[in-house]
């Protein structure tokens, strides 16, 4: 299923080839893009299909995505399963369960993205819903593409895991060809 789900995010442009500057200050000839696939209800629909399938032998009670990124997988990922699906945003720089969205002690929840790459917005969400009282089952995902060595310390259910080359910027070799000029694809800023 990994080949079809590769093929269906570089048919909407969700998977990009060229030069990349990623949110943490390293340079990429590869980035994904999941917006861009989770702009067309179907290819969204069938692209999380298999995390779907992943997560039917867990007692899922809600679905909850970190805003911006996970709310449409959150939404989904809800709809396939028949679960409620909710997410969490940052309110001055503090991810944090708003709009009258509730977690009860004890329910079991599942933590969506689109990519899964430092784990930053998984590990925030996960913290505010402990704190809560959710029991938290995992994280799914389109895309795993964490590099080695990175742990998010709960499991990972993603339609695809991708292996991303990053280079610190002295040492890209697209910068040191000088042909292609860098891009700042994402969402989030350099801090």
């Amino acid at each position: 299923m990994s080949n079809e789900v590769l093929d269906i995010l570089k048919s909407t442009d969700a998977f990009l080839e060229g030069h990349f500057l990623l949110s943490s200050g390293k340079h990429s000839d590869q980035y994904v893009q999941c917006a861009k696939v989770l702009r067309f209800p179907d290819e969204a629909a069938k692209v999380l299909a298999p995390v779907v399938e992943q997560l039917k032998a867990l007692d899922i009670d809600k679905v909850v995505g970190p805003a911006m990124g996970g709310v449409i997988v959150s939404y989904e990922i809800g709809r396939q399963l028949g679960k409620e699906s909710i997410f969490t945003e940052r309110k001055d720089g503090e991810m944090e369960l708003r709009r009258g969205f509730e977690i009860k002690p004890g329910e079991k929840v599942i933590i969506t993205e689109d990519v899964v790459t430092t784990g930053k917005s998984t590990i925030e969400t996960k913290k505010v819903l402990e704190a809560m009282g959710a029991e938290v089952l995992g994280v799914a995902c389109i895309a795993d593409r964490r590099a080695a060595g990175v742990e998010i310390n709960m499991p990972i259910y993603s339609a695809i895991k991708l292996e991303i080359t990053a280079w610190e910027p002295d040492e890209c070799p697209i910068c040191k060809a000088g042909k292609i000029p860098v891009v700042k694809p994402g969402s989030r800023g350099n801090a």
